[in-house]
C-alpha cells in the first residue's frame, strides 16, 4: 500500500474503537496497517474482546514497530498448541480454493481450535479440572472450558504496560463485572493497566474463565455491549473528534438455511445490532447538544446570569464536531458459523487482506476525514453502506 499523507484540523483526537470478534479481529491488524500508512496517529483507542487485545499490541508497543508486533501477535496464535499448522504450504493462498476442500479445512481448522487451544491464547483443560474433580471449582476463575494464562504471557512478552500507563494515548479496555452485571471501562487516564484488564475485557463465557482484578471478577465485555463506542462518546473531550469505527460483525445477512446458519446468524445480529443502535444514539446526541447552543445565543445573559440549568446547558452546548467513519468486515470466505474461532492461517491472512484493502478504499476518500459542515456537528461514513450514512437527524 503507497503511503497516503491525510491531513486533519488541527487539535483533533483521533479514536480508534475496536469491535469483538475472536480471529475476525486479524482483520483489524490489517486495517491499522493501512492507518499507519496515512500518517494518523490515534489518540486514543478503544476495544473489547480481540479489540481490546489488538489495542493492547497497538499501545503497549512504539509506532514504528506496531505493524511488525501485530503481525507477531496474528502469526503466533494462528498455530494450534501441539501439532504443526495444516497449511500444506497454502498459508498465502488467498481465495481460489475448491469450495468443498475449503469447507472441509475451515472445519478441520475449527475442530483442531477447540480440540487444541491456540499457541499463546488459550489450552483446552483436563475434563476432570472443568467438572471439578481436580479443582475446588468454587471460583469464576475455575470456571471454564480453556485455560488463557498463556495470553497473559503473551501479553506480557509482546506489551510494554509502562509505555500504556505513561504515554500520550488514552487506552479503554470494556469487561463485565460478573457479580453486578454492569460493563465496565478500564481507563489509563484513572487505572494502572495491567495484562489482566485485557484478558478480562476478552473472556468470554462459558469457554473462558473470568479474570480477577482487585477482588472482583470480569468477563468478555461483548456479554453486554460488543463496542466501546457509547463509552468513548459519553467521555471525549470538549474538541473535533475523528472516529475509526473497526467493526467485525455484519448486521445484514441471509435467511439461514440450516441450523448452522442459524448460529452464524445469531451471532452476527447479537454483537453487531449495538453498535447501529448506539451511533444512531450518538447522532441524536450530537444534534441536541447543536440545538442547546443556538438556543443559548439567543438568550441574553442578563436574562440567565446565576441560573444552573443555564449553566449546566452551557457545559452540554459544546461546538465540538465528529466525523465517524465505520467499517464492517465482509469476510473474502464463507467460513461459517465457528469463523470467530477458526484460527487458520489462511482464514487469518485473509481478514487480514481485506482489513488492507477496506483502509486502501476508505483512504481514497481523504473528504471522509473532514469534520461536518455548516449546522452539522455529526457526520458519519459508512465503508459498505451498513449504517445510514448522514448528518443531523
Amino acid at each position: 500500500m503507497a503511503a497516503s499523507r491525510i491531513k486533519l484540523e488541527k487539535d483533533t483526537q483521533v479514536a480508534l474503537v475496536l469491535q469483538g470478534g475472536g480471529a475476525l479481529g486479524a482483520y483489524q491488524a490489517g486495517v491499522y496497517e493501512g492507518v499507519c500508512e496515512t500518517r494518523i496517529e490515534p489518540t486514543w483507542i478503544a476495544g473489547i474482546s480481540i479489540g481490546a487485545l489488538n489495542a493492547a499490541i497497538i499501545a503497549g508497543n512504539p509506532a514504528k514497530d506496531r505493524v511488525a508486533k501485530l503481525a507477531e501477535f496474528w502469526g503466533l496464535i494462528s498455530k494450534p498448541n501441539w501439532l504443526p499448522p495444516t497449511t500444506l504450504g497454502a498459508e498465502d493462498q488467498l481465495g481460489g480454493m475448491n469450495p468443498h476442500v475449503r469447507s472441509w479445512w475451515d472445519t478441520w481448522e475449527a475442530w483442531r481450535a477447540l480440540t487444541e487451544g491456540q499457541r499463546g491464547f488459550f489450552a483446552p483443560r483436563h475434563w476432570l479440572e472443568v467438572s471439578g474433580v481436580l479443582s475446588s471449582g468454587t471460583q469464576p476463575k475455575d470456571l471454564g472450558w480453556y485455560d488463557t494464562t498463556p495470553m497473559l504471557r503473551t501479553l506480557n512478552e509482546m506489551v510494554d504496560f509502562d509505555r500504556i500507563n505513561k504515554g500520550k494515548m488514552r487506552v479503554s479496555v470494556g469487561a463485565v463485572n460478573v457479580r453486578t452485571g454492569e460493563l465496565e471501562y478500564f481507563d489509563n487516564r484513572n487505572t494502572a493497566l495491567r495484562a489482566e484488564h485485557f484478558l478480562a475485557s476478552g473472556s468470554l463465557p462459558p469457554s473462558f474463565p473470568a479474570v480477577e482484578i482487585d477482588g472482583e471478577f470480569y468477563w468478555d465485555g461483548g456479554v453486554v455491549s460488543n463496542t466501546p463506542l457509547s463509552y468513548v462518546m459519553q467521555n471525549r473531550e470538549r474538541r473535533n473528534m475523528l472516529v475509526m469505527q473497526i467493526d467485525l460483525w455484519n448486521s445484514q445477512g441471509e435467511l439461514p438455511e440450516t441450523l448452522f446458519d442459524v448460529t452464524e446468524r445469531v451471532k452476527e445480529i447479537q454483537y453487531s445490532s449495538r453498535t447501529r443502535n448506539v451511533t444512531q444514539i450518538q447522532r441524536m446526541h450530537q444534534h441536541y447538544n447543536r440545538v442547546i447552543r443556538e438556543l443559548l445565543e439567543e438568550i441574553p445573559d442578563s436574562a440567565t446570569s446565576g441560573n444552573p440549568w443555564v449553566r449546566h446547558a452551557h457545559e452540554m452546548a459544546t461546538d465540538a464536531k465528529t466525523a465517524l467513519i465505520h467499517m464492517t468486515y465482509r469476510e473474502t470466505a464463507e467460513v461459517g458459523h465457528f469463523k470467530d474461532y477458526q484460527f487458520g492461517r489462511i482464514a487469518i491472512n485473509e481478514h487480514i487482506a481485506a482489513g488492507r484493502a477496506d483502509i486502501a478504499e476508505v483512504i481514497s476518500n481523504p473528504e471522509w476525514f473532514e469534520m461536518p459542515t455548516g449546522q452539522d456537528s455529526f457526520v458519519m461514513r459508512s465503508l459498505h453502506g451498513d449504517l445510514k450514512s448522514e448528518g443531523a437527524p
